[in-house]
Parts: structure tokens; sequence; C-alpha cells
């Protein structure tokens, strides 16, 4: 794709390193594949909408508004439902389930289901990549003769092969950074190997945006290192772009964000006299992201009246923005405000927020921790490349400060949406809590986050030998797999998910 200067190009990796890389990948497909089977339908974390939007894209379909259910979601709701994010007392599951009912109590059920799921799908107005990524498996499966349970979950465990692939990227982003760290270049693909996040197990457009906005991150290190960039890699990158951005519109700002970043090696080309000979593969990055996306916006503006589609999704829920002057009066501009944030959107990065009869799926003491412990490792790192810069080769130093903003816009975007509407009576945010703090949301910048997380690990064990940072790295992925574990330990008796079809 390009010719890399040779003190950029990564050293040749180990044998070992590659099958410690295999084993991390296979390891991430079968964490996955175990808690998506183990994850009964249909968590309230959007799932119904997703699915049912997923299911308008089978028949053909693409929303133009905010439409009703489709009849394959009502039916999936009444057969396949555990119905666990309500409470406990309003959620009691029929024995035996319904999918193994005679045909006539089925149809009686689904008839029973219609009044039960009021309004339309809000998330019709989604960017359509992951649902064409799920429709295309629907109707692959219908043609194998899959049954319908294995057909829904299908498209949980669709999210196996797309985390496997994250775990290849993390480290080869890691290998062109750290050509001198074994520990951070595993470190990476280890902890995406254990990530505890619920939105890898089920129907969520926010899987994909680790995979896409990773892939067009790489392009950026190419770019970084390149002598010349080659034509294909603006390609790839660009096109990368377009997809992350075509997942989901809350990547709008770490997408942003990597297109200034491009403004370092353009200044570098300058600088040598290569800034003409480069051009043309800036060329190509800037149309193939730019036409999709802009082709998407135009749809948006015809059919939903706005650029984003996001108008009518804000209309479902009754938010309104505000005016400018309006935001700052906000609690997320205190000390006390800013806090409260980070306590939620922190846990929710590394766990997701689904919950088991209105009580989250994690302990409160994981999730001081993984506050606790990534802002601390963060602060590690920044401290380092502020006051001790020298100490950081140049690339990796570039490279960090990029991967920590790329984070932070992520969490930007969260925080716009936070102070720029009011919620009204709308349930989460409201107006007694007015903070939106998904971490999935988030998870496009979830490999420059890891650079940014392994580094601060690696500075604080500085004086360990790599041997005893790696014995320590596999306790933690111990605990974290144990606590995720004893979290969600409900899920495996429940008799509504794929271990009892």
């Amino acid at each position: 794709m390009e010719r890399p200067s040779e003190s950029a190009r990564p050293p040749a990796t180990p044998r070992r390193e590659r099958l410690w890389v295999l084993f991390f990948s296979l390891a991430a497909g079968l964490h996955v594949f175990i808690y998506a089977a183990a994850l009964p339908f249909f968590n309230g974390v959007d799932e119904p909408a997703h699915f049912d939007t997923v299911m308008q894209y089978a028949h053909g379909h693409i929303p133009r508004q905010l439409e009703p259910y489709t009849a394959d979601t009502l039916r999936a709701m009444a057969l396949f439902d555990a119905k666990f994010y309500l409470p406990a007392n309003q959620s009691v599951e029929p024995s035996p389930p319904p999918w193994t009912w005679p045909a006539d109590q089925q149809a009686a059920r689904i008839a029973a289901q219609k009044p039960a799921v009021p309004g339309a799908n809000y998330e019709s107005s989604q960017p359509p990549m992951y649902y064409v990524f799920g429709a295309a498996w629907w109707r692959l499966a219908a043609k194998l003769g899959l049954s319908e349970g294995s057909q829904l979950y299908g498209l949980h465990f669709l999210n196996v092969p797309v985390v496997m692939l994250v775990v290849w990227l993390g480290w080869l982003a890691a290998r062109i950074v750290f050509p001198a760290h074994p520990f951070r270049r595993l470190a990476i693909p280890a902890f995406i190997a254990v990530l505890p996040q619920s939105a890898f197990y089920s129907i969520e457009n926010d899987v994909l945006s680790p995979l896409y906005y990773g892939l067009a991150f790489l392009g950026l290190l190419r770019f970084l290192t390149a002598d010349v960039p080659g034509v294909p890699l603006g390609c790839v990158t660009g096109l990368a772009l377009a997809a992350a951005f075509l997942t989901k519109i809350t990547n709008s700002f770490p997408i942003l964000l990597l297109l200034l970043c491009l403004a370092v090696p353009a200044h570098r080309w300058w600088r040598q006299g290569r800034l003409k000979v480069s051009l043309p593969s800036l060329a190509a990055l800037a149309a193939c992201a730019a036409l999709p996306m802009l082709a998407w916006m135009v749809w948006c503006q015809l059919h939903f009246g706005d650029l984003t589609g996001s108008r009518l999704k804000a209309d479902f829920w009754g938010w309104t923005p505000k005016p400018l002057w309006g935001w700052w009066p906000h609690p997320l501009f205190t000390p006390y405000g800013c806090i409260k944030f980070l306590n939620h959107f922190l846990p929710q990065f590394w766990q997701g927020e689904i919950t088991w009869h209105l009580h989250p799926l994690s302990f409160r003491l994981a999730d001081c921790t993984y506050t606790a412990v990534t802002t601390g490792l963060l602060a590690v790192c920044l401290l380092r490349l502020t006051f001790r810069p020298a100490s950081v080769p140049e690339l990796q130093r570039r490279v960090l400060w990029m991967s920590f903003l790329m984070f932070a816009s992520a969490a930007a975007f969260l925080v716009y949406i936070s102070v720029a509407f009011d919620f009204h009576d709308c349930y989460y945010p409201s107006r007694e809590f007015p903070y939106l703090y998904c971490g999935r949301q988030a998870l496009a910048a979830l490999i420059p986050f890891l650079l940014v997380f392994t580094t601060g690990l690696d500075t604080l064990l500085a004086r360990w030998r790599d041997r005893s940072k790696f014995v320590l790295l596999g306790a933690l992925l111990g605990l974290i797999l144990a606590a995720e574990a004893a979290a969600n330990r409900e899920l495996f008796t429940d008799s509504f998910n794929w271990f009892h079809l």
C-alpha cells in the first residue's frame, strides 16, 4: 500500500507472540460466544428496536420514518422474550417456553403481543451498516433452513468474528506504536479478549464501531509512518471512516478528530517536500470517506428532515434542544457533576449497561475498581507525556496524545448530548439526572484507549521484569473474568437462553 520509512517499520515479530495473539483472538471468540448464548432475548438496551430494524432491512425495506414494529419482531418477542429487564414481579417466565407450545397457543400469544408494543421503532432512522450486516445473515439463515431460535441467536453470534478481528487490529496497532515493548503489544489484545462489554453479546449496532474505527486508526498509524502513502491506503482508511460513520452517529466526534490528526503527517511531508506526491492518497481518503457519508446525510435530510436522522429519535423521547446559553448551568460543569458522570461512564465503557430485573449485571466494587484504575492509569500515562516527554519516542508520544484525545472525544459526544438537550419527562436521561453516560457509545475508541491504558500500566510497573508484568496481567485478566462470571451467573440458569433451545 505504501513504503514506510525503515526506522518506523515494525521489527519482525517472534512466532511465539503471533501464537499468543491467535490464542487471545480465539479466547475472545469463545468468551463472546458463551455470553451471547447465555443472554436471553430481549434486553432493555434497545435490543427489540435494533432487531426490528434488522427485520426491515431483511425485507429489503430502508425505513423512511419511525415505523411500527414488524410482524417478525412481534412474533419473536412473543415467543422468545424473557422480559428480564422488568422487575422480578412483572417478568414471570412461562414454562415451558412459548417456542415449544402448539401452533394455536403460539398464535394466541403473538396476537396478544401487539398491544404490548406501543409506538414506533425509534431506531429506524439510524445508519444502515449494522442492519445490512444483520439482514444478510438473517436471509442466509432462512435459506439454510435454520430454526427461528437459531436465526435469532445467530444475530448474537455475528459478534464473535467481529471481536476476534478487533483483537488482531489492536495487536497490529500496538506493533507499530510499541516495537520495543512486548508487554504492551500483548496486553492490548489480552484486554480486548476478556472485555466484559455486554454490547458484544446482544443485537446492538455499537459492536461494529471498534472494528471499523480501529481499521481507520490503523490507517492513520500507517500514514504517520509512511514516507509516501499509497492510494490504496487512502482508500481503505477513508472507507473505514465512512463505515464507522454509517454504523453509529455517535462516532462523529472521534472521526472528525482522526481526520484532524492527518495534519501531522501532512505537515511532515510538506517540510520534506513530499506533500505533492502524497496528495493522491489524501484525496482518495477524502473521497472514499466523504461520498458515503454525504449520501447518507442527503437520504436523512430527504426522509427524516435533518442530516443525521437524530431529530426524530429525540422527538420520540421528548427531548428538546436548549439554547446555547442554557448549557452552562448543567451540573457536568461542576467537579461533583464531572465525577458523577465518570463514575457511571467508565464502568459502562468496560461492562455495558444491561440489567437483570432492574439490577445491573455488575458489582458495585467492580464499578469502583474500573473507575479508579482507568482514571489512575490514564493519568499516569498523561503525566509522563507531559513532564517526561523525552522518555517517550516521538511517534509514541504523538500517537498516545492522539489516542487519548480520541477517547476523550467519544466521551465528549455524550457530554454534548447531556448538556444540549432538555430531557423533560424522559426516564433516562432525565431532568433530575441529566447525564447520558452510555459507555458502549464510546467503543469506537477502544483500541486508542487501550494504547494509553496499557502505557499507564507499563509505566507504573517500570521497575518490574517482563515476566513479572505478564504474571500480573494474567492475574488481572482472571479477576475480570471472575467478576463477570459472578455478576452474570443467573444468565446461565435461565430457561430462555440458547442452551435451552
